[in-house]
């Protein structure tokens, strides 16, 4: 903790301590390093601080409880882009994968359409805890059919007339309703045509309403398709006729080669100029504009008028087209892990030894918990079904087990999952203090019900940096912004525990001796050995320790700048908390409404909150997000804004354009929300006398009190999903009111 010290006992430093004053170098943010003699000395950071004393968001009182007594009482469970669990068969994909291969020609086919409810919802019911959808299309043979034949255009034929009818009166309702009277709705609505888990399916949908109704834009949210106005096309039509704005967006949609577009004629430069300015700023990756001369009906009056066409696409180079041919050639392998008791990269180093590829080889959603049951989907390149299918049996001595195993066209990637399902016992759950008079049924009842309908705040979870390590990946992350390899290279290898791997660290510190070390090392430290051989070879100098970083994985690398700027969100979100409460004020931040426009960088997302909507509290906390510092992000406007600039200088980060080049390292940042929700909570209280079910009422709660007192020991079963990169234990923080 921060009173206590790490000494590195090791002559392995960059240069002269003695070129700071007083022998003293800032190597992390509020911590001084010392150094003594030929040791280094650096008191180290607290750790993740406790929920309970950053925000009391939920207004309960919680109680006390311990996870993780066993792996079996923390079980996660992946859940995938199109909703389903991965420790089930993903049914829907191996029906997707049978259809391209044995569907029947059309005309064999019943002419019957798929089923699809629509249902309108308004943008403040997008919080995670919403269901929108109760069905799901899942009749994909009829559909991959239908879009074989030119009727995939009509929306007639690939819908139900029930969503048809929905569609229309949706498109009436935006065309009858006055522009000004659509800009004073907070919350405009959009139209739901139900979730599609096939990509050609939801192209074809998208396809149908856009040629139809022009004015409308479809977005794809996590494969549930939305309608809502156009924005672009509004704008459009207040300089030039419904009429033509229709004809226009048809044609972008259509993107036929060598196809060209004019808008009528028009001898007003000023306006030309707007339209030209418009389409260039909206559309100009897509298309270019040009103003030409015409010739009006022969008659020899001469007319002014913008014709579009698409821009060429570049001529791609022998070289990028010879790297496509072999990586279409490249056999890709989807599979679902389950995993005991180990970290992510330590499973995928045993993976990669029994199979003869590399850790790199391998691409996940998301890192799981170590203490844990954890089930996930992974890809590995370069192994066939078949090979995975026989190796599969020798996994299980490391507690692993491999199945679902299916050919697949791609690796996944980062943040590619839905969520994830969590299974969890809470164990000794107690009253926080014995002298309450407070039953603990009705604490635990009162903090479930509150988290579940106020949320928490979404902070990282201790997890992300390190639980217990005297040195943190953020600390390391931060060494690397600056470019200080050696630094980065001495944090990684700091020593946390007497076993055979700090020993091995140890002795790298106290000796720079890469090849003795990588004899200690054991065989599963994947990072270390991988980044000991570089030193080995290129010795542990600025270049060396460069290359040492290069060997690791481009996903391990970006790890330890991804936990520092977690770190900084979870610090910002304190701050924001602090100085401004529950309120949205003017400066914060929230999703624009046209955050899923295809094409839309990553600032366009986001909208400032101006003062008048400040004023007429528009906007709510669970739709305020706050950025992960990078170069691609828009900082709040207020008092938050400022607290980035001045934290990251404090950092000797004022001049990071969050590039490492030397590590070919790109960070854009992000958004995430300030508050998340879990879905589908469901508990039960068990203990000698009976269990407390989450569906019971206060008063059944209260009959059962008075028969059965609560015995001093009690375990509490939970069951709830999270977005993906929400935290399970920053959600039982809030909760319990504790560290669990």
């Amino acid at each position: 903790m921060l009173g206590s010290e790490l000494r590195l006992n090791s002559p392995f430093h960059t240069g002269t301590p003695t070129q700071a004053l007083d022998n003293r170098v800032t190597v992390l943010p509020g911590v001084e390093t010392k150094y003594v003699g030929r040791t280094w000395v650096n008191p180290v950071p607290a750790t993740h601080l406790k929920i309970s004393d950053r925000s009391n968001h939920s207004g309960h009182c919680g109680f006390h409880g311990s996870i993780k007594k066993s792996t079996s009482d923390f079980v996660v469970i992946e859940i995938s882009m199109n909703g389903q669990l991965v420790n089930v068969d993903n049914l829907n994909e191996v029906l997707c994968h049978q259809i391209s291969e044995h569907t029947e020609p059309y005309h064999q086919k019943p002419n019957k359409k798929p089923k699809i409810s629509a249902v309108v919802v308004k943008d403040t019911d997008y919080s995670c805890s919403k269901e929108v959808l109760d069905n799901h299309n899942t009749d994909l043979d009829t559909f991959q059919t239908a879009i074989l034949c030119e009727e995939a255009q009509d929306l007639d034929f690939i819908l139900d007339s029930s969503v048809n009818e929905a569609l229309a009166q949706f498109a009436m309702s935006i065309r009858t309703c006055p522009h000004s009277e659509l800009r004073e709705k907070p919350n405009p609505t959009h139209l739901s045509l139900g979730m599609y888990p096939d990509k050609d399916q939801r192209a074809s949908v998208h396809r149908a309403v856009r040629q139809k109704y022009p004015f409308l834009m479809t977005v794809t949210n996590q494969c549930e398709i939305l309608v809502k106005e156009d924005s672009h096309y509004k704008e459009l039509s207040q300089l030039v006729s419904e009429e033509e704005s229709e004809d226009f967006f048809r044609f972008l949609d259509v993107k036929a080669p060598n196809s060209t577009f004019t808008f009528q004629h028009d001898d007003n430069k000023e306006h030309r100029k707007a339209v030209h300015h418009f389409l260039s700023k909206h559309f100009g990756k897509l298309v270019e504009t040009k103003s030409f001369v015409v010739d009006n009906s022969g008659s020899g009056q001469q007319n002014a008028a913008i014709t579009v066409r698409f821009r060429e696409k570049k001529q791609r180079s022998k070289k990028r087209d010879a790297i496509d041919a072999q990586d279409e050639d490249i056999q890709y392998t989807a599979f679902t892990l389950q995993k005991e008791n180990l970290e992510t990269l330590e499973a995928i180093s045993y993976l990669a030894s029994a199979l003869g590829v590399l850790p790199s080889d391998f691409s996940y959603a998301g890192i799981k918990d170590k203490r844990a049951i954890t089930y996930q989907t992974m890809v590995v390149k370069k192994v066939s079904p078949e090979r995975l299918k026989e190796v599969a049996p020798t996994f299980r001595k490391k507690a692993m087990n491999l199945y679902n195993m299916r050919p697949t066209d791609q690796p996944v990637r980062l943040g590619q999952l839905r969520g994830n399902h969590f299974d969890i016992v809470v164990r000794n759950v107690k009253k926080h203090s014995a002298d309450s008079s407070a039953d603990l049924k009705d604490l635990v009842h009162e903090a479930l019900d509150n988290v579940k309908t106020k949320g928490f705040v979404n902070y990282y979870g201790p997890q992300r940096f390190g639980v217990g390590q005297k040195v943190q990946a953020d600390q390391i992350g931060l060494a690397l912004l600056k470019e200080d390899m050696v630094m980065a290279v001495k944090l990684f290898f700091t020593p946390e525990v007497d076993d055979s791997v700090d020993w091995a660290k140890r002795h790298f510190l106290q000796t720079e001796d890469a090849k003795e070390t990588l004899a200690l090392m054991p065989e599963y430290k994947v990072r270390e050995r991988m980044m000991l051989r570089a030193l080995n070879r290129f010795g542990v100098g600025q270049e060396g320790c460069t290359r040492g970083w290069l060997s690791i994985p481009h996903s391990m690398r970006v790890f330890y700048i991804h936990a520092y700027c977690s770190r900084k969100w979870n610090e910002a979100a304190s701050y924001r908390l602090q100085t401004y409460g529950q309120k949205v004020v003017k400066g914060d931040l929230v999703f624009s409404k046209d955050a899923n426009e295809e094409n839309s960088t990553l600032s366009s997302q986001v909208h400032i909150v101006t003062a008048n909507e400040e004023e007429e509290n528009i906007y709510t906390l669970n739709q305020v997000v706050l950025p992960m510092p990078g170069n691609s992000i828009t900082y709040p406007d207020n008092k938050v804004g400022y607290w980035y600039k001045e934290t990251l200088a404090k950092d000797g980060l004022q001049a990071c354009k969050f590039r490492v080049h030397p590590l070919k390292l790109n960070i854009p940042g992000c958004y995430r929300l300030m508050l998340a929700y879990p879905n589908n909570l469901t508990y039960k209280l068990q203990h000698d006398s009976g269990v407390l079910k989450s569906e019971e009422t206060p008063e059944e709660i209260t009959n059962k009190q008075s028969e059965n007192p609560t015995p001093s020991s009690s375990c509490l079963s939970l069951s709830f999903n999270l977005n993906s990169s929400c935290y399970a234990t920053v959600c039982l923080r809030e909760i319990m009111k504790c560290d669990p």
